[in-house]
């Protein structure tokens, strides 16, 4: 008998997707079908009646048991959530802006409804969901654990929705793979046209550490090559001093100067560099000299979700197609000669023309207290100002100096405009 009723009870309890009433039903049918267990020793066949009235006596006393099994079958159910709404995986949130978790609920043990859950929170990890007790009647045990999830990323952001300082690294899809080119000169189509671009990977690449990508654009009748001999604006040796894995880009204009249309150039090389090499997405950063600022000015118009921090060498705000704003945070940094009659800290006050127009621009999308008047160089070598009251993500500095249309100013310790720049974007 024993064995009758734990077959038939392990029977009952392995379809624990079935209501209690349902696995009652479906396990007595098979204890009252001796057809179901071979050489059941209770058939009645060939039985006198005294042993036919035993035999009935010990199904009935079986089936007593069987039923009293199945309470406590769903007793185990209720604690693996099948039996009530238990343990669902509830609450998004918590993507790359942070959010919050969803509700975890519990399962209910039958034999007593039970149900539970507290809500789960998201924020700067995946958040914790609602850990829920059901608790039921005399037989009930307790419900599942239901489980809340924080988000996707889970990703803590400042309060104009940037990434903190010094975040984890988001790999590109091109991780963990060879990389798929080398170092050179190569061509892409963009905007109907073959583009040219200089690529510059490390000798040492490992596709297995997420690389800093610098997009650096040359200035007027420019050649990409200038920029690469130039180390990338003296940003490539820098990074090789400190050890930082880094991947240069220099595009190459098609007629001496840049256009709306570029910015298809830097979306089709953005993805290029992602799907082929190990980008750090979440640092991806641009600079360029005097036309080479002022695409770069560009870009920081409606790139902010791809462009972490940019830099502009000499920039202006005119003679150059510039994009819709999406009067969006940055972080900015620019230098501008005083002496510079190119692209002058001021060209033209009423129509708001020049480089103190740019920094008043980013200052004021990135939440800085841009002062009035800006601070400009008056003696000695140079001054930086860096803005304050900006998000903690988007930091603000504006460089004016004794000097003209550069991108090479010495400070007796080199390029202090290089070294300023690398260090800007070193925060990240």
């Amino acid at each position: 008998m024993r064995f009758h009723v734990s077959c038939a009870w392990h029977i009952a309890c392995q379809g624990s997707s079935f209501a209690a009433d349902a696995k009652i039903n479906h396990a007595v049918k098979l204890a009252l079908a001796p057809s179901q267990f071979p050489r059941d020793p209770f058939s009645f066949a060939n039985e006198d009646p005294e042993g036919v009235s035993i035999r009935l006596f010990y199904r009935i006393i079986f089936v007593s048991a069987l039923i009293g099994s199945v309470g406590a079958c769903t007793t185990e159910a209720g604690d693996k959530n099948p039996a009530g709404t238990g343990g669902a995986l509830a609450g998004t949130g918590g993507s790359i802006d942070g959010a919050t978790g969803g509700a975890g609920t519990g399962g209910a043990g039958t034999g007593g409804a039970g149900t539970g859950g507290v809500t789960g929170t998201g924020g700067d990890d995946p958040g914790s969901g609602g850990e829920s007790v059901g608790t039921g009647g005399d037989d009930a045990g307790t419900g599942g654990e239901g489980m809340g999830t924080g988000g996707d990323e889970g990703m803590e952001t400042t309060p104009l929705g940037g990434i903190p300082m010094g975040n984890d690294p988001v790999p590109s899809a091109g991780c963990g793979s060879p990389a798929g080119m080398t170092s050179g000169n190569y061509q892409i189509s963009s905007a109907g046209a073959n583009r040219d671009y200089i690529l510059d990977i490390p000798d040492d690449y490992d596709p297995n550490t997420p690389h800093k990508l610098y997009y650096t654009s040359h200035w007027i009748n420019g050649q990409a090559s200038w920029v690469r001999d130039a180390g990338f604006y003296g940003l490539k040796p820098r990074a090789e001093a400190d050890g930082v894995p880094a991947i240069f880009i220099a595009p190459q204009s098609d007629d001496g100067t840049w256009a709306l249309y570029d910015h298809d150039l830097f979306d089709n090389l953005l993805a290029l560099a992602k799907e082929n090499f190990c980008i750090d997405e979440t640092r991806v950063f641009a600079t360029g000299f005097s036309f080479g600022g002022m695409i770069t000015f560009s870009l920081s118009l409606n790139h902010q979700d791809e462009i972490r921090a940019a830099v502009g060498i000499a920039p202006a705000n005119y003679n150059i197609d510039l994009p819709e704003r999406t009067d969006q945070p940055i972080a900015w940094m620019q230098t501008t000669g005083m002496a510079d009659d190119l692209t002058p800290w001021v060209n033209n006050e009423q129509q708001q023309r020049g480089a103190k127009f740019i920094a008043m621009e980013h200052g004021t999308n990135n939440g800085c207290d841009v002062p009035d008047p800006i601070p400009t160089w008056q003696n000695g070598g140079r001054l930086c100002v860096d803005f304050e009251g900006c998000d903690p993500a988007f930091p603000t500095k504006i460089c004016t100096f004794n000097g003209g249309h550069v991108d090479n100013a010495s400070d007796g310790d080199g390029n202090w405009i290089s070294a300023e720049s690398w260090a800007f974007f070193q925060q990240f």
